[in-house]
């Protein structure tokens, strides 16, 4: 389904849209069965509150319009309709109780708006599980851990996964892919959920209440959803709402939250020697001054037991520690679940030396502060970059890494931007375009004004010579950029790695991060066969 772009976007309290038709005290399995809820989006959070609906005997129909999904949704026994039938029928919320809505819908889609101004409450899949939670529909409460930030957040989440599974049944859930609905619905019975929440989700559940929450970080991102930068910060900030609120505070947007957040309890994180109330590192050893009764700082784990090496690696460690510590983790459970975590695929990993060269693939970078992160752990790259941007700007990217970009192949729906972020900041890095021509054609371009033309001119030569198909396949395109990318890192002479850092969503050419990071390696996999 589709929403129109508007040009500005409501206050992120959304208040207004969870009216009390279905209140906590009178939420019952009865009477959600008895409701007649309407769900927008059959993805995989919407068929998740679909599929509970249906199984408790539910009255509920999917609004979708794509018509795979549709039909997915439908061999699994939910009515279905697309939002043009919706939207003909001029009272559709008559006789409506709820609406669940897909997260990536903005408050403004009309069809949201009818149903706030018919007094139908809207909740996001996430509110849905947290309120049939807190109403002991599916037995006792939960303990939730609510993760999000800028960057970061998918390896906090598992990294918090990893810890609390040493105390309880534990299971990371939310914007990492198993949504919380079904998490609560798993046998055995999960105790902790570790959720990772995006903005979007976090606009649509006003209601939820962690037993402790962080902000990672803060940096432009899904400009295009929030509009503004408040907008998105405000989203970011409800997951600070609960008991214990844990804040970067190497970050100073994430900081700033600090002072407004109604939590009983702040705890800081930082990379240094802590203060009280703080989780931080003393003579390489993770430290706790927060939740240490004794006031003593509690030793947890040394840092070069933490995987992904390096700042980002370690901030991440940080929270992860703080939420187990808020909900009650020993310090021998962080330390062993730290310990034995190892990130998952997309995150910086090795996919192949070809001839002395490292290519590492980060898909999983998919805005600007998650590849300053990336670039800044290498002290000299040959960048892969490109992709959907999301409104959101890579000038401050490329003026803090311009000394160690050795040069740049830029490819994807923005990558227009990015080589003018380039031209602007560091005109003397070399910069090579891979994309698909007019009649199909994989292109691969230099700027042929540049002080490095000649060289980048070779790349062009090189790489057309030996492009794979030349159809316009996300893998063709990815292909070239690969090998214009190897070519690069042999002109510079300073041993730079390959790094796949999009800085920016992949969705223009493929289905997720992780495809866009699977064909790197494959193309890399590919060049080394060639070379062997």
């Amino acid at each position: 389904m589709t929403d129109p772009r508007p040009d500005d976007l409501a206050d992120p309290d959304t208040t207004a849209l969870t009216g009390a038709a279905l209140t906590d005290e009178a939420l019952t399995s009865g009477a959600l069965a008895a409701s007649r809820t309407v769900v927008f989006g059959g993805g995989v959070a919407g068929l998740s509150a679909a599929r509970f609906f249906r199984d408790i005997g539910g009255h509920v129909r999917v609004v979708e319009d794509r018509e795979a999904t549709a039909r997915a949704v439908a061999e699994q026994g939910i009515a279905t309709l697309g939002t043009a039938e919706l939207s003909a029928t001029a009272d559709w919320t008559s006789g409506v109780d709820l609406v669940i809505t897909s997260p990536g819908l903005r408050p403004t889609h009309p069809l949201l708006r009818a149903a706030a101004q018919a007094g139908v409450p809207v909740w996001g899949e996430v509110e849905l599980a947290w309120r049939i939670d807190r109403a002991g529909v599916l037995g006792p409460p939960r303990t939730w851990l609510v993760i999000t930030g800028t960057n970061g957040k998918t390896t906090t989440t598992s990294m918090t996964e990893a810890i609390m599974s040493q105390v309880a049944e534990t299971v990371a859930c939310g914007n990492i892919g198993l949504p919380p609905l079904d998490a609560l619905r798993r046998e055995p019975r999960v105790e902790v959920l570790a959720v990772e929440a995006s903005s979007f989700q976090l606009y649509w559940a006003p209601s939820v209440r962690p037993a402790a929450g962080v902000v990672l970080n803060i940096a432009e991102d899904h400009l295009d959803w929030h509009q503004t930068m408040a907008g998105y910060t405000a989203a970011k900030a409800r997951a600070l709402t609960g008991d214990v609120a844990i804040i970067g505070a190497d970050d100073e947007a994430a900081a700033a939250l600090a002072a407004a957040s109604p939590a009983p309890t702040v705890v800081r994180l930082c990379s240094d020697r802590p203060r009280d109330g703080e989780i931080g590192v003393i003579d390489g050893v993770i430290v706790d001054r927060a939740f240490d009764d004794g006031g003593e700082p509690v030793p947890l784990v040394a840092t070069e037991k933490i995987r992904p090496a390096g700042p980002p690696g370690l901030h991440d460690a940080l929270a992860a520690a703080a939420l187990a510590r808020a909900a009650g983790a020993s310090a021998s459970a962080v330390e062993a679940g730290l310990a034995g975590f190892h990130p998952g695929a997309h995150r910086g990993q090795v996919v192949a030396v070809v001839d002395g060269v490292s290519f590492l693939d980060d898909s999983k970078a998919t805005n600007p502060h998650a590849a300053l992160a990336s670039i800044l752990a290498h002290p000299r790259s040959v960048l892969v970059a490109g992709g959907q941007l999301k409104g959101a700007a890579v000038d401050e990217l490329i003026v803090s890494t311009r000394d160690r970009v050795a040069a740049a192949v830029v490819l994807g729906v923005d990558r227009q931007e990015i080589l003018d972020a380039l031209a602007r900041h560091a005109p003397e890095v070399p910069t090579v375009t891979v994309f698909t021509g007019d009649d199909g054609r994989v292109i691969v371009s230099s700027a042929q004004d540049h002080p490095s033309a000649t060289d980048a001119a070779a790349v062009t030569r090189v790489s057309i010579d030996v492009a794979t198909p030349p159809e316009s396949s996300p893998d063709a395109v990815m292909a070239a950029a690969v090998t214009a990318a190897d070519r690069l890192a042999r002109l510079d002479g300073e041993n730079p790695v390959v790094l796949l850092a999009p800085a920016a969503a992949s969705l223009d050419m493929f289905s997720g991060y992780g495809h866009r990071g699977d064909s790197f390696a494959r193309a890399a996999a590919a060049l080394h066969e060639r070379r062997s």
